[in-house]
């Protein structure tokens, strides 16, 4: 919730003109606090890996994350309970885990442009992306296939499949496949084994989510996660469902 970091000392630490204390840290909560947080480890990254691309990097921290604490138990949330993806997204930042990524989801223009087709962008709208060139819209593109690092199904009618893909950015392994299922749903993955053999080497696979027989269906948000593990490395993405 909040954010230790370097603060300035041109005012006091309750941002009021009659404190007159300076103190080198301040605890704030709040993107002001957080972003020069991540934006160091995204400084990192790119200095070790200068060829990977934004969203390469985004999914290193984000599959990386831990949602344990310091003492090994699940984070909790502002009001003590256990905390879901609302509270943490992916989790709490890991910079050494991140640096070994294993596995990443990149994506391309082309991905970026087909959701916003998805999402009912008109040439005109879609030109101010492509520097004015026309973009010809994939056909049949779910924005549920974008190649992201989580995974968020907005509206579940109760059975559907998505696809995701994997590029090896480490050494030559192979790759489980494990789900914590949100209740109420069944998550199956094909294939659930990838092979890997090289850098840059990239994989697909399908995620099939199919709500049980006899579980109530409601406007509540259930949350699972699937994770990819080569016995080093456990890439973790995040489920979130509502059900519908």
């Amino acid at each position: 919730v909040s954010v230790i970091a370097a603060y300035t000392e041109a005012q006091g630490p309750t941002n009021e003109k009659f404190d007159k204390r300076r103190i080198p840290y301040n605890s704030l909560s709040g993107t002001s606090m957080s972003c020069p947080h991540i934006s160091g480890i995204v400084g990192l990254l790119k200095t070790m890996y200068p060829s990977w691309s934004p969203a390469a990097i985004k999914s290193a921290i984000m599959t990386t994350a831990t949602t344990l604490d310091n003492e090994a138990e699940p984070l909790l949330n502002a009001a003590n309970r256990k905390a879901t993806p609302f509270s943490y997204g992916a989790g709490h930042v890991d910079p050494n885990s991140a640096m070994d990524p294993g596995l990443v989801y990149d994506t391309t223009m082309d991905d970026y442009l087909n959701f916003l087709c998805a999402l009912g962008y008109h040439e005109t709208q879609l030109s101010m992306f492509t520097e004015g060139h026309h973009y010809k819209c994939a056909t049949n593109f779910s924005i549920l296939n974008l190649n992201y690092p989580s995974i968020t199904v907005p509206e579940f009618p109760g059975s559907l499949t998505l696809t995701r893909t994997l590029k090896n950015v480490g050494a030559p392994a192979t790759y489980i496949a494990q789900v914590q299922n949100p209740r109420g749903i069944s998550v199956f993955v094909k294939p659930n084994i990838l092979e890997f053999k090289e850098v840059g080497e990239e994989k697909s696979f399908e995620v099939t989510l199919k709500g049980r027989q006899g579980e109530a269906r409601n406007n509540h948000f259930k949350f699972g996660k699937l994770i990819w593990s080569d016995g080093n490395h456990y890439v973790k993405s995040p489920i979130v469902v509502k059900s519908n």
